[in-house]
């Protein structure tokens, strides 16, 4: 079969931020070993930022802008394991703003190289406190907050803005391209913006569609219990208000290995590269095949690959961070033997 693009031309855009959204929604044919299923993968990764981030990274911006929240000069101070830190960088140096980005040991370097590519300062937390690096993450930017005059803290944990932007975007343009026909959505949940965003955009419109939130084993999310975690931008150490008291249709946790699955096997059937949360997101989906039969899902994918190539994608960091070997890491994508998902 001779692939056809989609389009035969494309809208310009007037600067990078109005090129933010609009991401392709892709049909996955070779992923799940059911073909009664129809699965749809939400490319965020092709967002000019890179990821899902984007989105809030720009509406949280825009909208303190015009509250004049944020005026010239004024510095922009947040704490990000990566994606948020990239999107905020892009917006802020776009409108001309300095920004301080706190992260912790899980930063992929690819995306602090980025940050600072982009003009971000980067500050470092060492230790969690409390057992938790967003909480030492979020006492940092609470003393630059107190010691940077005109500082502004868009604080994505607790910003309604960020589900907002994909109440607006994301799920909209999912609904849109699927005529709201699809049974199920799965998002990978950390401050829990996207996943809130679009549950409520298919509620308020009475869809049916069933939203499974996908977790990290080791996330306190959704009452879990807290526990070590490589795999950032999935779950959290410490519940974001954005989280409290949110509920979804279903929720599944996946581990470490179970996100390099997903993005070894997203390449090896679909030529794609995704990042470790989407990994995640689609063993969710493939574990669940039994009971998705017949149906249409939607599954987000946040990011690319290519910001986890010495990581998700090296074999010698799978054997030494996870201890899994080769030969079952390629059992795993091989589908030969399909662990079963919590």
């Amino acid at each position: 079969m001779v692939s056809q693009p989609l389009c035969s031309g494309a809208a310009v855009a007037d600067g990078i931020l109005n090129a933010i959204g609009r991401t392709p929604l892709v049909r996955f044919r070779r992923f799940l070993s059911d073909p009664s299923i129809k699965l749809y993968a939400k490319l965020e990764c092709l967002n000019p930022g890179g990821s899902a981030k984007d989105r809030p990274a720009m509406q949280m911006l825009n909208h303190a802008i015009a509250a004049n929240e944020v005026r010239e000069g004024t510095t922009v101070i947040e704490s990000s394991s990566g994606n948020m830190g990239i999107g905020l960088a892009q917006a802020c140096r776009y409108h001309g703003l300095p920004l301080i980005c706190v992260v912790d040991p899980h930063a992929q370097p690819q995306n602090v190289a980025i940050m600072k590519a982009l003009g971000a300062k980067i500050r470092r937390v060492n230790a969690p406190v409390g057992g938790s690096f967003l909480s030492a993450r979020l006492r940092l930017v609470a003393r630059l907050l107190k010691s940077t005059p005109n500082s502004y803290w868009p604080n994505q944990y607790a910003n309604r803005q960020n589900p907002q932007s994909h109440f607006e975007g994301t799920i909209r343009e999912i609904d849109n391209a699927l005529n709201g026909d699809f049974d199920y959505l799965f998002v990978a949940t950390s401050s829990t913006g996207t996943a809130r965003g679009c549950r409520d955009y298919l509620r308020g419109r009475r869809r049916a569609t069933r939203v499974v939130a996908v977790d990290a084993k080791g996330s306190v999310l959704f009452g879990g219990q807290a526990g070590d975690r490589l795999i950032p931008g999935l779950g959290a150490g410490r519940e974001p208000r954005l989280a409290k008291n949110q509920t979804f249709d279903d929720v599944r946790r996946v581990t470490d290995f179970d996100c390099v699955v997903g993005c070894r096997r997203a390449a090896d059937r679909e030529a794609v590269l995704v990042g470790g949360s989407a990994g995640g997101v689609l063993e969710t989906v493939r574990s669940m095949q039994d009971e998705l039969a017949g149906s249409r899902c939607v599954a987000i994918l946040h990011d690319s690959g290519t910001r986890y190539l010495d990581t998700v994608f090296n074999d010698d960091w799978v054997h030494s961070e996870l201890g899994v070997g080769l030969d079952e890491l390629q059992t795993r994508v091989a589908d030969r033997e399909l662990m079963e998902l919590s």
